[in-house]
């Protein structure tokens, strides 16, 4: 995959937030490498810095200390990389619309209507082409902001707890565009705090903690056969200290 950003490296991130006597670690000497293939999925209590790690792989928070590369490269535009936060904000306008803003703010600089047919129907929301964003329900708008990531033509997907307060059948929906989206090629890292969730999607699993990284295993092996203590107490459900 060419080009594509990847391989995604951060070697001894750090990131510190806040004034000083008031500061924060949100992540702590992570090192990780995100590679092509299934979806990396980050899991981890509240707090574990799954949003954060997410942010300074994308390029949206600058580390403290340590560095982030894409490809081999620093300080690359973010131009084949999409982020979809947890709470998306839906434009004032159709859902076409939301879509065909998108793609003009993008690479592509133009909006094709057989494009925008096309992303809205790999969601299974060709029904609401016509409608306003903000009317639709809580799903259909999760599902709506990873058809306008999409529409940037991104080779790398950052998504942020992507199902979070949905009901069952909306997360089934949702869970079922990003592996259409992971079978066209496209490089999936996403938080959730769903175990389930994590066992279905995932082909690599990385688990945090208070801002540092605690096991890093294909998903079977972490599922499995899991080689911290740490991980074996959360998969069982266990507070981590």
């Amino acid at each position: 995959m060419s080009g594509s950003d990847l391989p995604i490296r951060l070697d001894g991130v750090s990131v510190v937030m806040g004034l000083p006597g008031q500061r924060v670690s949100l992540l702590d000497d992570v090192t990780l490498t995100l590679t092509e293939g299934a979806p990396t999925v980050l899991v981890g209590p509240n707090g574990a810095g799954k949003t954060s790690l997410l942010k300074a792989a994308m390029g949206l928070l600058k580390p403290t200390q340590g560095r982030v590369t894409w490809d081999g490269r620093d300080a690359v535009p973010p131009e084949k990389r999409a982020f979809v936060f947890q709470r998306p904000v839906m434009l004032r306008r159709s859902a076409a619309d939301n879509l065909r803003y998108a793609m003009t703010a993008g690479p592509r600089q133009t909006a094709q209507h057989s494009t925008i047919a096309a992303l809205l129907a790999l969601v299974g929301l060709e029904h609401a082409a016509d409608r306003p964003a903000r009317r639709l329900s809580g799903g259909e708008q999760h599902r709506l902001a990873l058809a306008r990531a999409l529409a940037r033509d991104p080779l790398v997907l950052f998504l942020d707890e992507p199902t979070a307060s949905l009901d069952p059948a909306s997360t089934k929906a949702v869970e079922e565009v990003i592996r259409k989206v992971a079978q066209r090629g496209i490089k999936v890292v996403m938080s959730t705090h769903d175990l389930h969730e994590a066992r279905r999607l995932a082909g690599e699993i990385v688990l945090l903690n208070q801002g540092r990284i605690v096991e890093t295993a294909d998903a079977s092996s972490f599922f499995d056969a899991p080689r911290t203590v740490e991980a074996r107490r959360f998969i069982a459900g266990e507070l981590l200290a």
